[in-house]
């Protein structure tokens, strides 16, 4: 099977994990929560629609997972599962915008 075959095959519908519509493949971006996109084996990839894709930040996501599980963790509203996460981050010196 050629290269082309396999993309060929993914030009199904994909679900956008941001905004919930559904976008043909070729009309979508892929998206590695672990931030290795090129390393396929073994992988499934989640998809964001091009607008989606061009509103998120695309800075290095490193410990940004683990950083995520340990915010939810004893929180019971979004409000502080927020607050710990920028609390996190702020100790991991990671750059925090806020509004």
């Amino acid at each position: 099977m050629s290269f082309r075959n396999a993309w060929h095959r993914e030009s199904s519908t994909v679900t956008c994990i941001a905004c919930g519509e559904s976008v043909a493949r070729s009309a979508a971006r892929e998206y590695d929560k672990y931030g290795d996109r090129w390393d396929r084996e073994d992988k499934s990839f989640e998809y964001l629609c091009k607008p989606c894709d061009r509103e998120r930040c695309h800075s290095p996501r490193e410990g940004l997972e683990d950083r995520l599980v340990e915010s939810a963790v004893g929180t019971d509203s979004p409000e502080a599962f927020v607050a710990r996460y920028l609390a996190l981050a702020r100790e991991a010196g990671s750059p925090v915008q806020e509004e």
